[in-house]
């Protein structure tokens, strides 16, 4: 240890407490002054946590995903620290420990759910090998800083690799897949996937099989006989787009088809149905469209491996004590109830041992969990900010929709009806966006036509409007003064419900207008 690490706490708190006074609002940069002063504070802060660390990663549906793991497990009675607003950078996580961490440098927690960037997923491994690593999907975005697709893969194959305990893998994305060849599992690490029933993976093309919306124009007049946004169901559009796409490169069902730990077999109305162990489960869910329904199944994954160690871990104890305290009642003479139970002494005694051993009760609870306590657990989730949030500005729902890469527009197109409702999309170009735009040539806005978008805005608005014109989409308005047009575009039409399509700083800034004029939750970003 640094040998000022023991102000470190002190130190860092009182940086994070200036730099909100001073920016009003969280900040990484409390994060990076503490990694300059005493580097191992973060390995040494999640040491302490008795069931480590989960890091979540991939291209699309971290934040979501994250959030979801997070208040799952804490709905199962775990003590949980997580960065729940996407300050994925290891200074990020550094700054939301210092949020939580006492003077003396404890952690209140039982364990770690860290959603971390795919670069940065690699800095962080080398201070903290994960327990568990929920690696999600390989898509291209941020081409700027990333790359192709298969260098996004290579990063994430650094977490496999470096992970002590569990890989989660999407079953469905071959470049994910393939990193079960990277875990360690001769050393005990265990890989489990995620997966998806073969009638919903056309929703879920892979990088490769996306086609462009030239493919889908020229296949929708070839074998449909009329254009693709005339149909009027966005649902049809994302069938439409899965069906004009090259033969899958997706794994198969079939005798030699990947195990998946929890299978999304059927999605409906706030609705999803898994397979789990050879028996169906169905649940109501808060969450919208069918991206985070497959995000669930990823959270359940990873969460059902979190338990089975915890089984393993603490289990044993409970079964110890329960012999101790019978032997020690038998040979004190003390008298039991009807159902069994020991007097309050015997179990003071019995959680007094618990404690010594690091083991709180609320663990063994936790071991306790049945799948359908998991189940009921993931659809009480709701959206992380401003992934399907809804503010309510003067009595009218607006949705924000995060957009970041074709995937995740076409999926969120594809999940979110258009009809009876007004469409902006807000695109910035700033280094948290990426700075390459030309992914937005990628992703098919046919299904726009019918209604059209009634405003654009952002740092690249004149880019998108030429996008859409290329697509045949009206525009009503086209500003770069995105905080104005958001006002005006929220107060037209007043009750017609509102969706914005944002890359994340127009996401934020989206909300920070929002807020002037509604009750907006606080994000706390960077805390």
């Amino acid at each position: 240890m640094a040998w000022n690490s023991f102000a470190t706490p002190l130190i860092g708190k009182a940086v994070r407490a200036a730099s909100r006074l001073a920016h009003g609002g969280g900040s990484a940069f409390p994060g990076k002054i503490v990694e300059r002063i005493d580097p191992q504070f973060l390995s040494r802060t999640l040491a302490q946590l008795p069931l480590g660390v989960v890091l979540v990663s991939g291209t699309n549906g971290k934040t979501t995903t994250t959030r979801m793991v997070a208040s799952m497990l804490q709905s199962l009675g775990l003590k949980v620290f997580t960065n729940p607003t996407g300050s994925n950078f290891t200074r990020g996580v550094v700054s939301s420990l210092l949020a939580e961490v006492s003077l003396s440098g404890k952690l209140d927690a039982d364990i770690a759910v860290l959603e971390l960037d795919e670069a940065y997923a690699v800095h962080f491994v080398k201070q903290v090998p994960p327990d568990y690593c929920l690696l999600l999907n390989v898509m291209r975005d941020q081409l700027d800083r990333f790359g192709e697709i298969d260098n996004t893969a290579r990063l994430l194959s650094k977490a496999a690799e470096a992970t002590t305990g569990t890989v989660v893998l999407n079953r469905e994305d071959p470049r994910i897949a393939r990193l079960a060849d990277v875990a360690h599992t001769e050393d005990g690490v265990e890989v489990r996937y995620f997966g998806l029933d073969e009638s919903l993976r056309g929703f879920f093309p892979s990088d490769d099989d996306m086609s462009t919306t030239v493919d889908v124009e020229a296949h929708d007049s070839a074998e449909h006989g009329g254009n693709i946004g005339d149909s009027g169901n966005a649902g049809d559009t994302a069938d439409a787009v899965a069906a004009a796409a090259p033969a899958t490169s997706q794994p198969q069902d079939g005798p030699d088809a990947l195990p998946a730990d929890v299978t999304l077999r059927a999605v409906g109305d706030h609705r999803a149905t898994f397979a789990i162990d050879g028996e169906t489960y169905e649940t109501a869910v808060k969450l919208e469209g069918v991206y985070n329904l497959y995000n669930a199944a990823a959270a359940l994954a990873v969460v059902r491996a979190v338990a089975a160690d915890a089984q393993a871990m603490f289990l044993p104890f409970e079964d110890a004590l329960a012999d101790s305290v019978d032997a020690d009642g038998a040979d004190a003479g003390t008298e039991t109830d009807g159902n069994g139970s020991h007097d309050a002494i015997d179990q003071a005694a019995a959680d007094e041992i618990l404690r010594a051993a690091g083991v709180s009760p609320r663990m063994i609870a936790f071991a306790h969990a049945t799948t359908q306590a998991m189940i009921d657990t993931a659809g009480e989730v709701t959206p992380a900010f401003g992934r399907g949030e809804v503010i309510t500005v003067n009595g009218t729902p607006v949705e924000l929709l995060l957009v970041k890469n074709p995937m995740g527009f076409r999926l969120s197109l594809a999940s979110f009806k258009p009809e009876g409702c007004d469409t902006m999309i807000c695109i910035n170009d700033e280094y948290a966006d990426g700075r390459d735009m030309s992914w937005l040539w990628d992703v098919d806005f046919t299904s726009l036509r019918g209604t059209g978008v009634k405003a654009v805005s952002g740092v690249r608005a004149w880019d998108m409007a030429l996008r859409l014109e290329y697509d045949q989409v009206p525009v009503e308005s086209v500003s770069t003064d995105l905080e104005e047009s958001v006002v005006n575009f929220v107060n037209a039409n007043s009750g017609t419900p509102k969706h914005i399509y944002c890359t994340y700083t127009a996401m934020l800034k989206t909300r920070a207008a929002l807020a002037k004029i509604a009750d907006v939750a606080d994000a706390g970003v960077g805390k």
